[in-house]
């Protein structure tokens, strides 16, 4: 959440890294933070430097992306079509942060955070465990 306040207007995004993919039931680690090479309130692209390093000490500890993340500063935390054509890990969960008010959470005002997964351009939730 820090990160997708700290990086508005535009969108934010990071990496988790786990044990397994989290379709494979691996456990989340630990979190990158990465750069919008977009700089974009509208889009995301995680820069290509930032991929390198965090996939070169993935591989190094025979670990797995668990989770992409990005925010979304007006619309729900749904992935967008935009975002459903650019899904390139299927085994990968898809983390969306919503900074708009109007999905804040009524009575805490905390950021909506929804999780999906997304397979052949095919969306589902996934529910999370926030406790």
């Amino acid at each position: 959440m820090a990160h997708a306040r700290a990086e508005y207007p535009n969108e934010a995004c990071g990496l988790i890294v786990g044990t397994a993919a989290a379709a494979a039931g691996g456990s989340a680690t630990r979190w990158h933070a990465t750069r919008n090479r977009a700089a974009s309130p509208l889009r995301y692209e995680i820069h290509p430097d930032d991929l390198l390093r965090v996939m070169l000490a993935i591989d190094d500890a025979g670990e797995a992306i668990w989770a992409i993340v990005h925010s979304h500063v007006r619309s729900p935390a749904r992935p967008s079509p935009t975002d459903v054509s650019l899904a390139f890990y299927p085994d990968a969960l898809y983390l969306l942060v919503s900074l708009s008010d109007a999905e804040a959470d009524p009575v805490t005002g905390a950021e909506s955070v929804r999780a999906w997964r997304i397979v052949d351009a095919q969306v589902f939730e996934v529910g999370l465990d926030t406790a």
